[in-house]
């Protein structure tokens, strides 16, 4: 099992749901936490406790985003106007790796990051290989020709588990996805629950 894949499992086991909805989750065999007292460990969470889960369990949905690079994300949605949890939401489902991810070119966000690293993706006819690179509304995001065959974006555009959201106009027989308009936490497909209010009452604590 590759570190990427160990990690993945290792935060759905960590928050214990399974957060991306995936159907080899372990949380679909196991409740529990991991290590050996992860049966006993369900106390019951303080204010802080579920504050830090809620971020974790966002952060950990976008691939794992460094505190650093999370925090940076939270600073600037606190900055525009409007509800600063609203904000947090737009701006991640913003990065090219989510929308890449979300348009259903490859299965899983770990492997969006990859796939925009390496250079299969480009955004208006330009290749970007930025992961963390902000589309705006109307971007044209394409798979590059030469990488419309490969078996991750053929095995994504046949996953039957999750489908495209409004805010993204994707055909996958040119391989191509419009950025339409900054989704809300309503619009988003999350899996399970995420409350992006206790992230923003996480930050102002501390």
């Amino acid at each position: 099992m590759t570190k990427r894949t160990s990690a993945k499992y290792k935060i759905d086991r960590r928050m214990g749901e399974n957060i991306w909805g995936r159907p080899k989750s372990p949380i679909n065999r196991r409740e529990y936490g991991p290590g050996q007292h992860g049966q006993r460990r369900k106390g019951k969470l303080s204010d802080f406790g579920l504050q830090l889960r809620a971020k974790q369990k966002l952060k950990g949905y976008y691939g794992d985003l460094t505190e650093k690079q999370f925090r940076r994300i939270y600073a600037e949605a606190e900055r525009v106007k409007g509800d600063t949890g609203e904000n947090l939401i737009g701006l991640l489902e913003r990065r090219l790796d989510a929308v890449v991810y979300r348009a259903k070119f490859v299965p899983t966000v770990f492997a969006a990051r990859q796939f925009v690293n390496h250079g299969h993706v480009k955004v208006n006819g330009k290749r970007v290989n930025i992961p963390s690179y902000r589309v705006k509304e109307g971007d044209v995001i394409e798979v590059r020709d030469k990488s419309k065959q490969l078996a991750v974006v053929l095995e994504a555009v046949a996953l039957a588990e999750r489908d495209v959201p409004d805010y993204i106009d994707a055909d996958h027989s040119k391989m191509t996805a419009t950025f339409v308009r900054a989704p809300g936490l309503s619009d988003v497909p999350y899996p399970v629950m995420m409350e992006p209010n206790l992230v923003v009452e996480f930050y102002a604590k501390n």
